[in-house]
């Protein structure tokens, strides 16, 4: 009996690689989904001049909190264009970042070194020292940092310029409509 074009359903030591390739998949899902969609973040209609610096610094507050995932993907797309010119940086940065996501971000359980559980907090500081280290290796140093300052002037621009009052409009509807017990009412004087 032949099974050409059947999907494996056993759960040999290529569907425990299988189920850890879907669950990676998901779980960068899940990190993309917090990512808001670029028109809405470059709607030239709320582009608008801040009226003071209190302003200006509220904006960025709600913008930074709104857009994070966005402003984080413009930040490392600067960081990664910028490492084009600079070949042995960028293998240690996709080395770097892949390191990353296997050990800190898809984890779903603890890490165990020799029989030993490893916390999260020493995994991100062990991950932060190494990135910074290899990166200064490099001898890119210069480009790195100019590279995140130019990243997060250009977030903090687009942060003060966006207006925030069309932001949480769906929200806060869907909120209002679905959150009252009753259901909507109207007001009669």
């Amino acid at each position: 009996m032949t099974t050409y074009g059947t999907i494996p359903t056993s759960s040999g030591s290529g569907g425990a690689s299988l189920e850890y390739i879907t669950r990676a998949k998901e779980r960068i899902k899940e990190g993309l989904g917090t990512r808001r969609p670029w028109r809405e973040m470059f709607n030239f209609r709320s582009i608008r001049l801040p009226t003071s610096f209190h302003d200006a610094v509220a904006r960025v507050k709600t913008n930074a909190a709104y857009f994070s995932m966005n402003y984080a993907i413009i930040v490392l797309l600067i960081l990664f264009l910028s490492l084009l010119w600079h070949p042995i940086s960028m293998i240690v940065f996709i080395v770097l970042m892949a390191a990353w996501i296997f050990l800190y971000f898809l984890r779903d359980e603890p890490l165990m070194i020799f029989g030993r559980l490893i916390s999260d907090r020493v995994v991100l500081i062990v991950l932060s020292v190494l990135t910074i280290v290899l990166l200064l290796l490099t001898h890119a140093t210069l480009n790195i940092l100019v590279s995140v300052l130019v990243g997060i002037v250009v977030v903090l621009i687009h942060a003060a310029l966006r207006k925030t009052d069309d932001l949480f409009l769906d929200e806060e509807a869907a909120g209002g409509l679905l959150g009252s017990s009753g259901g909507p009412t109207a007001s009669s004087s």
